[in-house]
């Protein structure tokens, strides 16, 4: 353990990239995958601050893992992406609050879509055909 410290320390020196930062984003789990276990698996990398595994339907096989340390954090997402956690690969992620809120956008932008191909009785598959008289 005391070789990884050093290690980590020698990495401390270096700028790390933007998009690191203590909150790891989590895909791919199994689904009946329990916060001691996630513990297990992530605790070996740092201080945990937080572990949130997603039980909903739409959040199933995903976690959000928060460390104390970013460095804690980039060295779990290096080590643990591709992860075999009972026959599934991890996929790992930091957590990006521009990235969630594009897909909110995207979602209401999509729902908005919907609302004026209902008003205007299209479904999306017709395309404006070119006027006979328009000149290219």
């Amino acid at each position: 353990m005391a070789g990884m410290a050093g290690m980590n320390m020698a990495n401390r020196s270096q700028r790390l990239p933007p998009e690191v930062n203590r909150v790891v984003y989590v895909r791919n789990l199994p689904f009946n995958i329990s916060s001691e276990e996630m513990y297990d698996i992530f605790g070996k990398y740092g201080a945990l601050r937080q572990v949130r595994v997603g039980d909903s339907k739409e959040t199933r096989g995903t976690a959000f893992v928060v460390y104390e340390d970013i460095y804690d954090a980039k060295t779990a997402v290096e080590h643990l992406k591709g992860f075999n956690v009972a026959n599934r690969y991890l996929i790992l992620l930091y957590y990006n609050p521009s990235r969630i809120n594009k897909k909110k956008n995207m979602r209401e932008e999509e729902a908005e879509l919907r609302e004026l191909q209902a008003k205007y009785q299209v479904d999306g598959e017709q395309h404006a055909r070119p006027k006979a008289d328009a000149k290219a």
